[in-house]
């Protein structure tokens, strides 16, 4: 994933605070966790018969045509290649230029931290923070950086499901009566502010709430580090169109994997239904965070959509499987990797370490095309980077 270095690292030390840990999870949460866990685990034997039978589910999974197959591989990686190159450009508006590899192995390890490990999210960033702080960045841009990277990926996770739900016919109705109410608040302000007084009026208004809403204990220090995230950065037009391009394919490759391991076992579905399918496993492993990763919600979340829309149970259970494969097993191996690497590079031996960056600078190579995709100046090769 990136070359380890012998240089030792910047002392952890700023001006500014660094990023604050979320708050950690209350026993009373751990013990609802484990009491959901264990429940599912009891509720197994009384579904068993449900399940696909196993030779079902292998003539599927053998049976799949293998150029999907490579699609299905091509979408997972260049999904977090995009992640990668989001976060790469923010820290280069910043002033600091990180070289690909290295990027590219910090997003991976983040992610495995983030799915694998309890209370995964939250070792997930501070591990990021202390990465970027390594590599050259302040507090502020590291803080800056993950923040708005955050925002930026999000407000995509909308846009995106937003147009996946106008673009089904089925899913339009409810979408289009879910977006009145806020259609005609817009509707209203923007004949409020065609006139001076209520326009003034309507600032005014606009200000109050912002500050009430931003002065909330658990919310305040996060706005500030927003607004200081903003004064930093500052992208410009272009920036703001790189970024959200970026953030906009890192939904559309993984919903790419995930509709060609359909048609890798020949599930016939839509990509507006693929898209469906994928936001509501999503959602399904947000609200029942049982095991890390969404492990067990996702995966049934997604076989229950596809066998709805007219899927058999076994090919939907088998294109299931093969998406979380590549897309959850393969990308967890290679965060693993990167973290070992990345933090372990003088114990590792060195003909693993050049193991370890051939495939690095192989998996960059496969990933590079899509670079090309957003619009913007070209960010700097390995060879360039360097700190400010």
């Amino acid at each position: 994933m990136t070359e380890a270095s012998t240089a030792p690292d910047p002392p952890l030390t700023d001006a500014e605070p660094p990023v604050p840990e979320p708050r950690r999870t209350s026993r009373l949460g751990r013990v609802l966790h484990w009491a959901m866990a264990l429940g599912l685990l009891a509720a197994v034997p009384f579904v068993y018969a449900e399940l696909p039978e196993p030779g079902a589910l292998w003539d599927s999974v053998s049976g799949a045509r293998p150029e999907w197959l490579l699609v299905v591989a091509a979408g997972a990686v260049a999904s977090m290649a995009m992640f990668a190159r989001l976060q790469r450009r923010l820290l280069r508006i910043g002033g600091l230029r990180m070289s690909r590899r290295r990027a590219a192995a910090i997003t991976f390890a983040g992610n495995a931290l983030s799915t694998t490990l309890p209370a995964g999210p939250a070792v997930s960033v501070v591990y990021t923070f202390r990465q970027f702080r390594r590599g050259g960045a302040s507090a502020r841009l590291a803080t800056a950086v993950i923040i708005l990277g955050g925002v930026v990926t999000t407000t995509a996770y909308t846009v995106v499901g937003l147009v996946a739900l106008l673009a089904d016919p089925h899913a339009r109705t409810f979408a289009l009566a879910g977006l009145t109410v806020p259609a005609a608040l817009a509707l209203a302000a923007g004949a409020a502010l065609a006139r001076p007084g209520p326009r003034v009026r309507l600032a005014r208004l606009a200000r109050r709430a912002a500050l009430a809403v931003a002065g909330h204990p658990r919310i305040k220090p996060w706005a500030i580090r927003l607004r200081d995230g903003f004064a930093l950065l500052r992208p410009t037009r272009r920036d703001w169109g790189a970024l959200l391009v970026l953030a906009v394919l890192n939904w559309v490759f993984d919903i790419l994997a995930l509709y060609a391991a359909a048609q890798a076992v020949g599930v016939g579905v839509s990509p507006v239904s693929t898209a469906l399918v994928y936001f509501a496993a999503q959602a399904a492993g947000s609200a029942l965070p049982i095991l890390p990763g969404g492990l067990g919600a996702i995966e049934s979340s997604m076989a229950a959509s596809l066998v709805a829309l007219g899927a058999a149970f076994a090919p939907a259970a088998a294109a299931v499987a093969v998406y979380r494969l590549a897309s959850y097993w393969a990308i967890v191996a290679a965060g693993w990797l990167a973290w070992l690497v990345l933090n372990e590079g003088a114990r590792v031996p060195a003909r693993a370490r050049a193991a370890l960056g051939w495939a690095g600078r192989a998996t960059l190579a496969a990933t590079a095309p899509f670079g090309a995709l957003y619009p913007g100046a070209p960010l700097p090769t390995s060879a360039e980077a360097r700190q400010p």
